[in-house]
């Protein structure tokens, strides 16, 4: 029974498992995930309770999750609510509880917050795309108006959005990411992956998309692989995707440059087909089908 359950997706070890999957597999004890929220500007989720150990992906400000095992060396076992993600996240990043319904989300790739409405104090710590916010109040001085987010701290209001306020050009999103370094799992400017680029992109433009590229490639509708492209297909390869800016270039996070870059399709196909990795299918989401 466990095999046809992904442990990317579903929180089950032979020892503990959440408490919604009693039935479906066998564990030696299953518990009720308690409510948390990220409350650091970007939190890690590794593969084991170690900092040393891989990367799987990224929480962002404001995320919520629920926590099965919390451990005395200070990480917890927690499942990702936005995308579904399991793995061990530093206890140290979370906050037991619901957050605050947000009002506003981070609408540039990166937001410095202010411990008060004045730019010319030392930044407490930056802000990620997508972080959700909740703004209790506005303010200005003679250089900015701001708003004061919750629990405290000011950020300019040109880069917030309203949280229903969403993009429509997710793959000028992704440009906004170009030069930005290359991290397996990263979803922020501080680094970021090929499928973390496309994730962090759509989730601007209000659209929800899986972590993993192999679950990505569901997205969208089948395009054929001589057919013209357009600005928004995705191309997939094993273990990689990029975002078409045109019929011609492809936008994508990858080893290669170990950055966000652009490129000709034809010089990223020629290069996978020399290490013997084709085109595996090019998607079209039909949000953007006449960007």
């Amino acid at each position: 029974m466990t095999a046809a359950l992904d442990p990317r997706l579903h929180a089950h070890r032979p020892d503990l498992a959440d408490r919604r999957l009693e039935g479906r597999l066998e564990a030696a004890r299953f518990v009720e995930g308690q409510p948390a929220h990220v409350a650091m500007p970007v939190a890690d989720l590794r593969r084991r309770p170690s900092a040393d150990a891989p990367l799987e992906t990224q929480a962002l400000y404001g995320e919520r999750v629920r926590v099965f095992e919390d451990t005395m060396e200070g990480w917890s076992w927690a499942q990702l609510e936005r995308d579904g993600y399991v793995g061990w996240i530093p206890t140290v990043t979370l906050v037991g509880g619901e957050p605050p319904e947000p009002t506003h989300r981070v609408c540039v790739r990166q937001t410095l917050v202010f411990p008060g409405p004045d730019i010319k104090r030392p930044p407490m710590h930056d802000l990620p795309l997508g972080a959700r916010l909740r703004v209790k109040g506005e303010a200005s001085d003679h250089n900015a108006t701001y708003g004061l987010i919750d629990p405290f701290g000011a950020v300019v209001v040109q880069h917030m959005k309203p949280a229903g306020a969403f993009e429509t050009d997710f793959a000028g999103v992704a440009e906004g990411f170009l030069g930005v370094a290359y991290l397996w799992g990263g979803k922020s400017a501080l680094g970021i992956d090929c499928s973390g680029l496309v994730q962090v992109s759509l989730d601007a433009c209000g659209l929800s998309a899986p972590r993993d590229t192999d679950l990505q490639i569901a997205l969208g509708e089948g395009v054929e692989t001589d057919a013209p492209l357009r600005r928004g297909d995705l191309v997939f390869w094993r273990g990689h995707v990029g975002i078409m800016l045109d019929g011609a270039r492809l936008l994508h996070a990858n080893a290669h440059h170990m950055m966000t870059a652009i490129e000709p399709l034809a010089e990223a196909v020629s290069r996978m087909e020399a290490r013997g990795v084709s085109v595996l299918a090019i998607r079209r989401l039909p949000e953007f089908a006449s960007a």
